[in-house]
């Protein structure tokens, strides 16, 4: 207790930013900024923008895509286990937060259900970008959590002579991953072809006690009379004492081909890519999900037009997913998801001094569900948008705009199991909405250090096709979910906030918002039970708690704060902080699964061939717990504070090669660490104290 209090003062202590610096490293090419289609820095974004790229990413990949961008700001990990989780920006999840790769939606079964994971696999990603806040006249009307944009190099861009490259492999961590990775282009001058290939293979993860959480297991939710391997009472069996997280080992394959040719004028590729995986479900022992996608990309932009329209750029991407959920023996439900994404965008030339783009986005989908387990219909979702989006330069200073427009069409196929002389899902029916999305913003330079930003937004985003006609059990939340097919869309309004210092190379952000929801749609507790035909008994039925997708008011607001400083020429001490605080205003209480007030700190040292890292990250209890809300019959409970600290160390190899050995510990204080953004924080903890080693490089 006595090392907990004195880490937590050292950081208390701190009170000044930083963001490490890369001076004297290897550095990986980056990508210029996706935030914004006039293609600002970071800096000149209105919005908040975080990104990882170059050797800070190398660095800090980790399993997930959402574990790799835990450390920005506002941004928390819905884990479902050490294999899974989706990325929560400032208390949203779902369709509120946009995954994109390279600009275009990441089509998959994610937004579903929290079992499902993220077919994107960090190890060959070059750049993300984080937006925090409403995205929506970019990216659509669902981004008003914000956007998640992972970048590669699967299409080149610009020209190359020759082979250039990087790999890396790692070992060790908690659940002692091995995994290896490495990237390829080959180019003729205006001819580019890419390669890459990764695979990373994950033990059991190892946890610094007992599976199931205290508070859980005093709420005594399971059924003594249940078998091993029967929901809570199974996993507890199972995992207490073992200091092992059983069944939640992964597998993952993956690679693509691409090619471009490049003109002078810009750039035509196409690229092909895998992604496969199977990992174990932590909340079911003995059960397996099998992961499969393929995608086909399209790129292609032309600049200097010589008309009012400068430039034009067309992306579109078609992506076929599937899932299977199954044991041992037999496939208990298949997921699939088919479609298309695309956007058109024309960019004008300067216009009474407003620089701007005007575009078009296009999506269609068909959702599969297949066997005993499925919840919701097949269903076909289809949406087209136009938008613009104009800046305004005012000396040093610059107002920024936009409208978005759009119409949206959800089907349900209706049909599935007969059950008391009804089809489980009803006849089919469709749903149109009409959303619009604008905003206006501005930065104001106070000088040459300070600015402000500032930015009013109003956000629409129509249901999903869950939301509107579930009807089933989802063991993933261990509830009967039930869709409203008369949802109205979702709207808000939302005031963003930052004041920016930045003095060579030491800067300082902080960061407020306020969104206030007129119909916040949420999956609401019920006092009605909903019942299911139980497979293992015939012509018997088993009894669930309903929770229905409901509209409520709903207000979030919180707080971010991040920065960097160099303490010596060779010490850098950085300082991080996120809060948010999201209640529900209709029933009274908070919204489920709200990440608690999180400050860290830290310091890197760099010289010559060596580095190193020290971070501290304090977790506070979060007792500001939904009322409304319930994860297998059980209300959320409270999540206990844990204080994580970190380390790496660095050392670039005396060699013709620019190779890069490192190790990485974690969870040094080997604390019992519950994300509280998870749905799983009670039965699946975080790892334990780990220690990892990988070698990385470039050519």
């Amino acid at each position: 207790m006595k090392l907990k209090k004195i880490t937590y003062a050292l950081f208390l202590m701190f009170t000044y930013p930083a963001i490490a610096a890369d001076k004297g490293t290897l550095t990986i090419p980056t990508t210029a900024v996706t935030g914004n289609p006039l293609g600002v820095g970071s800096d000149q974004m209105v919005v908040p923008i975080s990104i990882l790229n170059g050797r800070e990413l190398s660095l800090k990949r980790e399993n997930t895509l959402a574990e790799t961008l835990n450390s920005i700001p506002g941004v928390s990990n819905s884990s479902f286990g050490p294999a899974l989780g989706r990325p929560m920006i400032r208390g949203m999840d779902s369709d509120r937060v946009k995954i994109l790769q390279n600009g275009v939606n990441n089509l998959d079964a994610s937004n579903l259900s929290f079992d499902h994971g993220v077919s994107i696999d960090p190890l060959i990603i070059e750049q993300i970008d984080v937006i925090r806040g409403p995205a929506t006249l970019l990216y659509g009307g669902g981004a008003i959590g914000g956007v998640v944009n992972a970048i590669d190099h699967r299409i080149p861009k610009e020209k190359l002579q020759g082979i250039t490259g990087r790999g890396e492999a790692r070992y060790g961590g908690a659940n002692l991953e091995q995994s290896n990775a490495a990237v390829v282009d080959v180019g003729t001058g205006n001819f580019v072809m890419h390669f890459d290939a990764y695979n990373r293979d994950s033990k059991n993860l190892r946890i610094p006690g007992n599976a199931i959480s205290n508070r859980r297991e005093s709420t005594r939710v399971w059924d003594p009379t249940q078998e091993e391997g029967e929901g809570d009472y199974g996993a507890y069996r199972t995992n207490h004492g073992r200091k092992k997280l059983l069944n939640s080992q992964s597998e993952t394959r993956g690679g693509a081909v691409g090619a471009s040719m490049i003109f002078d004028r810009g750039y035509a590729g196409v690229s092909y890519a895998k992604h496969q995986t199977k990992y174990g479900s932590v909340k079911e022992p003995g059960i397996l999900l099998d992961m499969d996608t393929d995608r086909i990309d399209f790129a292609s932009e032309i600049r200097d037009l010589g008309s009012f329209f400068e430039r034009a750029k067309f992306k579109a991407a078609y992506t076929d997913y599937r899932h299977h959920e199954m044991d041992a023996v037999e496939i208990h439900t298949t997921f699939k998801n088919r479609g298309i994404d695309g956007t058109f965008e024309l960019a004008h030339v300067p216009l009474l001094g407003l620089k701007g783009v005007i575009g078009t986005q296009f999506d269609s989908g068909k959702f599969d569900a297949i066997g005993h387990e499925a919840f919701i219909p097949n269903s076909k979702t289809n949406s087209q948008s136009v938008y613009v989006y104009e800046e305004l330069p005012l000396n040093q200073h610059k107002m920024t705009f936009g409208l978005r427009h759009g119409k949206h069409e959800v089907e349900s196929k209706g049909g599935g199991e007969i059950h008391e002389g009804e089809s489980k899902f009803g006849d089919p029916s469709r749903k149109k909405f009409n959303t619009n999305n604008a905003a206006i913003g501005g930065l104001y330079k106070l000088n040459e250090q300070w600015s402000l930003t500032g930015n009013l937004s109003h956000n629409e985003r129509a249901p999903s096709y869950f939301e509107l006609f579930a009807n089933g059990v989802h063991t993933a939340t261990g509830v009967f979910e039930e869709g409203t097919a008369n949802l109205k869309k979702e709207k808000s309004n939302g005031l963003d906030g930052q004041i920016r210092w930045k003095s060579g190379q030491d800067s300082l952000t902080l960061g407020a918002y306020f969104n206030k929801f007129s119909n916040f749609i949420g999956l609401l507790s019920t006092n009605s039970d909903g019942h299911a035909d139980n497979e293992e008994v015939p012509g018997t039925e088993i009894t669930y708690k309903k929770s229905t997708f409901s509209g409520i008011k709903a207000e979030f607001k919180g707080v971010e704060l991040e920065g960097k400083t160099m303490l010596t020429d060779y010490v850098q001490f950085n300082v991080r902080g996120d809060y948010v605080d999201a209640k529900d205003k209709t029933h009274g209480g908070y919204v489920p699964r709200i990440s608690p007030l999180k400050l860290g700190a830290g310091l890197k040292y760099e010289f010559d061939r060596f580095g190193a890292r020290l971070d501290v990250l304090h977790a506070f209890k979060q007792d500001r717990v939904a009322l409304n809300y319930n994860y297998e019959g059980t209300k959320e409970l409270i999540t206990d504070a844990y204080t994580n600290v970190s380390m790496m160390a660095t050392y670039k190899l005396p060699t013709q090669l620019n190779l890069e050995a490192f190790t990485r510990a974690n969870n040094l204080l080997d604390e019992e660490i519950r994300e509280h953004a998870s749905f799983l924080k009670d039965i699946a903890p975080m790892g334990g104290r780990s220690i990892m080693f990988g070698l990385r490089g470039e050519f």
